[in-house]
């Protein structure tokens, strides 16, 4: 600790260099200007996973005669392994 006072005060016992002093004011206008930030990126998101979410359930379906012909992936019980069946 005592290292770091000799660093930090000068031999007067002045500080280097003033403390920096931000208004009140400013600091809520940064300070809504962040969450401002954050809402318009909370607000492109759900935007563009609603699209996503839209594009997939506007997918054509298969009917099951068609998912019938298409090979599915099934559990060798001898093997454990998964084949095309």
């Amino acid at each position: 600790m005592g290292a770091l006072w000799i660093v930090s005060r000068n031999y007067n016992g002045e500080l280097p260099m003033p403390p920096i002093v931000i208004p009140p004011l400013v600091k809520m206008a940064l300070g809504a200007a962040g969450a401002a930030a954050i809402v318009h990126w909370v607000v492109k998101e759900v935007r563009r996973i609603n699209e996503e979410i839209e594009r997939v359930s506007a997918a054509p379906v298969f009917d099951r005669a068609q998912r019938q012909v298409m090979p599915t992936l099934r559990r060798d019980p001898g093997t454990g392994d998964w084949r095309l069946m």
